[in-house]
């Protein structure tokens, strides 16, 4: 068993030290689901979800997950880009997460872009309450990818530390561009 475990594990224990029942969040990729559900387990039955996806076959892969788990009424899926999120979120959030890259078994023609992306983190700090969280897993490797990471990357450096502590972990030593982890906490 190894003690150092990947980028989307580091940011699922995270989120949970950070989210409680009651508070909403955003999930700005929803793709398969995955962090959707595992956000509106969270939230409780008090809580929302914002889960935002530009394709409509991710919303319905969603959508069925949240349904098998009777976790719908917690979320508002929105058919939007991430960049659009405060016309959606209207109230002050606790954690947003981002997962880069393009949805697991679909198009890798579809997928996050560096400028939007950029413009939804933006979005993610305004709304995020003290001491909350933004995540974003920089999956970047194989067709796609690379000149997202190194926009996000170069962004995220920019940061006023004033403001918003910015964390960047990542291995090195693996093939196959293992995925990057980005944390900001609003101070």
């Amino acid at each position: 068993m190894c003690i150092l475990k990947n980028s989307l594990y580091q940011s699922h224990e995270i989120i949970t030290r950070v989210v409680c029942n009651g508070d909403t969040v955003v999930d700005a990729t929803a793709g398969n689901g995955h962090d959707t559900a595992f956000m509106a387990r969270l939230v409780g039955a008090d809580g929302q979800v914002y889960a935002f996806d530009i394709q409509e076959s991710a919303l319905n892969t969603t959508k069925n997950r949240l349904e098998a788990e009777n976790l719908l009424s917690r979320v508002k899926l929105v058919h939007d880009g991430h960049q659009n999120m405060q016309k959606y979120v209207n109230k002050p959030i606790k954690a947003a997460m981002f997962n880069l890259g393009y949805l697991p078994g679909g198009d890798h023609n579809i997928g996050t872009k560096g400028g939007t992306t950029i413009e939804a983190i933006k979005s993610a700090m305004e709304l995020v309450v003290p001491h909350g969280i933004i995540s974003i897993v920089v999956y970047y490797g194989g067709d796609s990818g690379f000149d997202e990471k190194n926009e996000v990357i170069n962004y995220i450096k920019t940061i006023d530390c004033k403001k918003f502590s910015v964390m960047q972990t990542e291995f090195v030593n693996q093939i196959n561009c293992p995925p990057i982890l980005v944390c900001l906490e609003k101070l």
